[in-house]
């Protein structure tokens, strides 16, 4: 009897899946209780408008006081960091394996949501309905209209999971991919006559680069621009504008990197999380997160929006709690740049080469 119950126990044990996991399950799982017990937590998040709230855990039912403070807010819908476009996913992870049609309303409603949010020039803010302030902006910041976009795209390519969406749909993603595209091409930045890269967010109606919040200046982003590229190189036939914008962003990319130094994060004298920079030889690539338009020369911006051109000259708690340095560049210069290149048979002149 002891032994049976010992056998079981690492059974009454196991965690069940968190909102992190949601989209990495077998195929199997989505039909499961515990999947559709998750689905409906969504559901109960949705705002009126068809999007979902920001910094959530979706997996964890929402309190009355949430519903009432905030989910069926409209104004609390957004894209940025992963909010509307994740459960996007996993509803329709849920559809396809169980075919429930109030999932595939809910699916509806939001892909009816991201559709609508779009600006008539191609661009998303990163509130829908409009919010004032910065959010009105197009935004790329953390990826936010470049996972819109891959959403969209893999829904009008009637890519897995999304074989369910009518016709009507994917022919109208299809067009607001087409539309984000020409978006992405007007507000790449040029300079000396040059192709560069993107802000991590730009003015709605000038495209130019823009403020967000105050340690977010309008500068060249050596974060955000990486997805964006990654994301043109993924387009199966690319327009002469769009293999000219990827090797404008990925020449600016070999231009600014950064050499010989170490990213770390230690302690200050009072034993407080902090980072800095050392010299260190060895040390991987690295570029800044924000480059001075004009000058392409690293700038680090505290919450007293004042420009400063070290790392160690702005506030512990900005150093700290913000990625000022990134490697993501690394890996598209060294790996995806090569592979694209080779895919439109390009030689490394850029010039295109024979077919064998």
């Amino acid at each position: 009897m002891a032994f049976a119950l010992l056998a079981c126990a690492p059974l009454l044990l196991q965690a069940q899946v968190n909102w992190n996991r949601a989209l990495r399950q077998p195929a199997a799982w989505y039909s499961t209780a515990e999947a559709r017990g998750m689905a409906d937590s969504v559901l109960q998040y949705q705002t009126e408008s068809g999007g979902w709230p920001k910094n959530t855990d979706f997996s964890d039912p929402p309190s009355d006081e949430f519903l009432a403070d905030h989910a069926m807010d409209h104004r609390a819908a957004t894209i940025d960091n992963n909010a509307t476009t994740t459960p996007l996913r996993f509803l329709a992870r849920i559809v396809t394996a169980t075919g429930d049609k109030k999932y595939r309303a809910a699916f509806e409603h939001g892909f009816d949501y991201v559709l609508a949010a779009q600006y008539p020039n191609g661009g998303w803010p990163q509130y829908y309905p409009l919010k004032k302030g910065y959010y009105t902006h197009i935004t790329y910041n953390d990826n936010a209209m470049v996972n819109v976009l891959t959403l969209l795209r893999d829904a009008a390519k009637n890519e897995p999971p999304f074989a369910f969406v009518d016709a009507d749909r994917r022919a109208r993603a299809s067009s607001a991919v087409a539309k984000g595209i020409d978006c992405i091409l007007h507000t790449q930045v040029k300079e000396d006559g040059k192709l560069t890269v993107w802000c991590a967010q730009h003015d709605e109606t000038t495209f130019a680069p823009a403020w967000a919040r105050n340690f977010e200046p309008p500068s060249l982003s050596g974060g955000e621009s990486v997805g964006i590229v990654k994301f043109l190189m993924e387009i199966e036939q690319p327009s002469p504008e769009v293999i000219a914008a990827v090797d404008g962003a990925v020449a600016w990319f070999e231009k600014v990197k950064i050499t010989g130094l170490r990213y770390e994060t230690c302690k200050d004298s009072e034993g407080k999380k902090d980072r800095r920079v050392v010299p260190d030889p060895e040390a991987p690539v690295l570029w800044a997160r924000f480059y001075e338009l004009g000058t392409d020369r690293p700038i680090f911006i505290g919450r007293d929006k004042v420009i400063r051109y070290a790392l160690s000259e702005i506030e512990r708690e900005r150093r700290a709690g913000y990625g000022y340095y990134n490697g993501s560049a690394a890996s598209l210069l060294k790996t995806n740049y090569a592979g694209w290149m080779k895919r439109l048979h390009r030689g490394d002149d850029g010039k295109s080469s024979s077919r064998s």
